[in-house]
């Protein structure tokens, strides 16, 4: 599910911005830009981003922005002034022009690792906790959006059921004459009472009773998982999986065109679902 969290921690020395960002996705998965300073933290970041959040394509950033006279890097003088000499003796431009090719040099920049104490590190902890609230208060929001849509997409499946319901007999009745329709035009003597098992057992092949059931029993269960507290998105999805499973064997039993253009209008509703089943955590 999407979610967008951020927070600014002022220290006397230091700005220290946290961002994260989450895009749909099945599993979890944390890309983590951390300043070398809080890298020692950087498990247990993503320990908490994982509990906090626990599925979704995960930007984390921290920035680090040096306020007071401290800085943590430094410029390599003499790695520096012989990058230059070297640049100068194979390429004429201009000073400025040279620097800036050596400073982008490896080594061409010190860096003092600094040790952060217990005060920073907890400050900077808590910074994160509130950002990955603020990230769960974002989902929170899109979640309700989502579960009305959920809720018009099953009802709508449900009403499609019901007309299917309603013109089942009837379909059956029609199969039924079509059948009997067909052997007359034969012209054929027939045992009638051999005749009669075959029709019974052609027309149970296209029996739906069972399929009805099921797919009432499934639509029922979803609605139920909606009113949950739980992280259900992956149960949301299996339960689809179920629903499209028992639509699409309506479907190949239908053999009538009034219902097959039902089945059409509920698989459409069901894609739907499942597009927005993946966004659920």
């Amino acid at each position: 599910m999407t979610g967008y969290g951020k927070q600014v921690l002022q220290l006397s020395t230091k700005k220290i911005t946290i961002e994260v960002r989450t895009l749909n996705s099945k599993g979890i998965d944390i890309r983590a830009r951390i300043p070398s300073a809080y890298r020692e933290m950087e498990m247990e970041f993503r320990k908490l981003t994982a509990e906090k959040l626990q599925r979704g394509k995960i930007d984390l950033n921290i920035y680090l922005e040096h306020t007071g006279g401290e800085t943590a890097n430094q410029i390599n003088k003499p790695v520096v002034k012989a990058y230059l000499n070297e640049l100068a003796s194979i390429y004429d431009a201009p000073n400025s022009d040279l620097l800036a090719i050596a400073m982008r040099l490896p080594d061409a920049i010190l860096t003092d690792m600094q040790e952060i104490d217990e005060e920073e590190a907890e400050a900077v902890k808590e910074a994160l906790i509130a950002t990955l609230k603020e990230v769960e208060a974002f989902r929170e929001q899109e979640g309700k959006a989502l579960e009305k849509d959920f809720r018009l997409r099953v009802n709508n499946i449900q009403k499609l059921l019901d007309e299917i319901a309603a013109i089942d007999k009837e379909r059956m009745a029609r199969l039924r004459e079509r059948l009997l329709k067909a052997v007359a035009e034969l012209k054929e003597n027939v045992d009638e009472n051999r005749f009669e098992q075959e029709l019974i057992f052609y027309i149970e092949r296209y029996d739906i009773t069972e399929e009805k059931v099921r797919l009432q029993n499934h639509l029922t269960y979803f609605q139920k998982n909606l009113d949950t507290q739980e992280s259900n998105g992956k149960k949301l999805g299996f339960i689809s999986q179920e629903i499209g499973r028992e639509i699409n064997t309506i479907g190949s039993k239908a053999n009538d065109s009034q219902m097959q253009k039902l089945v059409i209008q509920m698989k459409d509703e069901l894609e739907k679902i499942k597009e927005q089943a993946l966004n659920v955590v």
